[in-house]
């Protein structure tokens, strides 16, 4: 075992010595009291609003807050811990008493990922209930989980995009030390542990940054959530760089999935975005960060000349989802008409080259989206059927099994689980779960109402809710059961029919580790080529490294012959292909 690490941040509650200083970038305010186990103190302040005291004697366990000028107490926003909500005092922590047990990690090519909602995963919903599931994980060959966004938010239900306590793990969920528990245990069992981290926004209820540092955010620009972040100032950027290096040092995180990038927006030079990898990837070095970026870019994935990421290992791929279930449902609503037409051809490009957009104009807007993406490894995309996003923004937050049949979705996830890609699935698709993920709140007031009619109005020009009776089915966000209803079914994976989906899946995996992943690490760009892309026929080759790897799918409803492939089949069957059929064929250099 060995002890925990300590990050020494510019904000908030550091200990030292025998004491703890506090410090807070408050330039919107000329005095400013730390009031910390019921006692006030006057804090010193510099030329650029930073305030900072350090208390002998002060140590873990410590509450403080900060008192303004106006008389508001408010939360450290760089707090370790809360006592209690967003609104509360914080709490000095120790985070060298947690002892951890020596792990090596894994490497990318390894990766199958497991991405997952704490409060949801398990009946009990916290860090230390999800420890008793890991081996299911583990058995199944899922290598790594994703989870999503622990910063602490307002109420104890959410998705945790809404934090407004980045540091902070949310308190419904467990303590730090459970948090960290549960990656030890992870990697106990095999498991990398990504955390996904949300750097675009803060929630609606519970940030009081505007109040004392109004410099944090650019009035001049808005993004859907508000404000725009003031990136370029320099409190700003150590804020979130310092955060990404916090979740890495003392919760021994693998990697960091950054959220809706497209909107971290910065004339900086370099970017915030560039900062985060550099400094990351100089102290964690083998670190596994992705994007989800929405602008199909690809100047944060490039590699160097030994094939390493230089800054991001892998973009979340939005373009292979979307068609991918396009080809599911024959839904062709919202986002999904600019995937519409030649479904085939684009979803073989996903497949082949990454991103479906890379340039072109797209149908509905006829501006043109993207980047060629052909020229990046396998490795830099990850893809996926299902994840919550594309779940629980749904209106009623179906799973794919909800809404196509069992053999398409079977022969789409032969397909997405022995790509070279990154593959993802979302909580219980291993085992076909059929429960909705809704999305959910813990608002109250004015701004719960706010929520509920805004989501009801979001799906307005959908066919199916443009009846006001209609959109009052979609679920009150934040109704109790609401969050109830989107908890997995562990009973359904004991089940026959969840059995024989763990089977299925399984055997897949055990396919990937065989005859897929040996050969990622080394593969190049360029590496993938479509040979057919027409009527629910694909073929798609890739060259990896010291192999080739050859896909044929029939998503027809018609039996059909499609162009051999050399080497061994090892999944499915080859010659003529019955409706839903895929088989894959590797062929090694000798």
């Amino acid at each position: 075992m060995t002890d925990g690490r300590a990050f020494r941040k510019s904000w908030g509650a550091e200990l030292v010595g025998d004491g703890t200083r506090f410090r807070l970038w408050a330039p919107g305010q000329r005095r400013l009291l730390l009031r910390c186990n019921g006692s006030d103190h006057t804090m010193d302040r510099d030329a650029d609003g930073w305030f900072e005291v350090t208390l002998p004697g002060i140590g873990a366990g410590a509450r403080y807050a900060f008192v303004l000028e106006d008389g508001r107490v408010v939360p450290d926003p760089a707090a370790r811990a809360q006592d209690g909500d967003v609104h509360g005092a914080s709490v000095v922590t120790d985070p060298k008493v947690f002892s951890w047990s020596p792990w090596q990690g894994r490497p990318w090519h390894e990766a199958v990922i497991l991405e997952l909602h704490i409060g949801t995963f398990t009946p009990e919903g916290t860090f230390r209930a999800a420890i008793e599931r890991l081996p299911h994980l583990a058995e199944t060959g899922i290598t790594a989980i994703e989870i999503m966004p622990v910063a602490q938010f307002a109420g104890n239900r959410g998705w945790g995009y809404d934090g407004v306590l980045p540091y902070a793990p949310h308190p419904a969920y467990g303590s730090p030390d459970d948090l960290k528990a549960l990656v030890d245990a992870c990697h106990g069992h095999g498991l990398m542990v990504l955390l996904d981290v949300v750097y675009n926004h803060f929630g609606p209820e519970g940030s009081y940054l505007s109040a004392y540092a109004p410099d944090f955010f650019d009035a001049d620009r808005q993004t859907p959530w508000g404000s725009a972040i003031a990136y370029g100032r320099d409190p700003v950027r150590r804020f979130f760089i310092e955060n990404a290096l916090y979740w890495m040092e003392e919760f021994h995180m693998d990697g960091l999935r950054l959220d809706a990038v497209d909107h971290v927006r910065d004339a900086s030079d370099p970017e915030l975005l560039v900062s985060i990898a550099q400094q990351v990837r100089a102290r964690f070095p083998d670190a596994h960060l992705t994007t989800e970026d929405n602008r199909n870019i690809t100047s944060l994935h490039q590699r160097d000349d030994h094939g390493r990421p230089r800054l991001y290992s892998a973009e979340w791929n939005d373009d292979f989802h979307n068609v991918a279930h396009v080809i599911a449902t024959g839904e062709t609503e919202g986002y999904y008409a600019d995937f519409a037409e030649d479904r085939w051809g684009k979803f073989a490009r996903a497949l082949a080259q990454g991103f479906v957009w890379q340039g072109e104009a797209m149908p509905v807007t006829g501006i043109a989206h993207g980047e060629p993406s052909a020229h990046l490894p396998p490795l830099a995309f990850v893809d996926f059927l299902q994840n919550h996003d594309q779940t629980g923004n749904r209106a009623l937050g179906e799973r794919l099994l909800a809404l196509s049949s069992r053999d398409k979705v079977r022969a789409l996830m032969t397909i997405h689980l022995l790509s070279p890609h990154v593959p993802l699935m979302f909580m219980g698709e291993e085992w076909g779960e059929t429960r909705p993920f809704a999305f959910f709140t813990d608002f109250h007031g004015d701004l719960a109402q706010a929520v509920r009619d805004g989501r009801r109005r979001e799906f307005a020009g959908f066919g199916a809710f443009q009846d006001s009776a209609a959109r009052q089915a979609i679920p009150d966000p934040n109704d109790p059961a609401t969050f109830a209803a989107s908890r997995i079914d562990w009973d359904r994976a004991a089940s026959a029919e969840g059995r024989d989906w763990l089977a299925f899946t399984r055997g897949l995996l055990a396919l990937r580790r065989t005859w897929v992943a040996p050969h990622l690490a080394g593969a190049g760009g360029h590496a993938g080529q479509v040979l057919l892309a027409r009527d629910g026929l694909i073929a798609v080759d890739w060259q990896l490294d010291g192999a080739r790897l050859s896909l044929r799918a029939n998503l027809s409803d018609r039996a059909a012959d499609l162009p051999p492939a050399a080497g061994t089949c090892f999944a499915g069957r080859p010659g003529v292909l019955e409706p839903d059929a895929v088989a894959l064929w590797s062929e090694r250099a000798s």
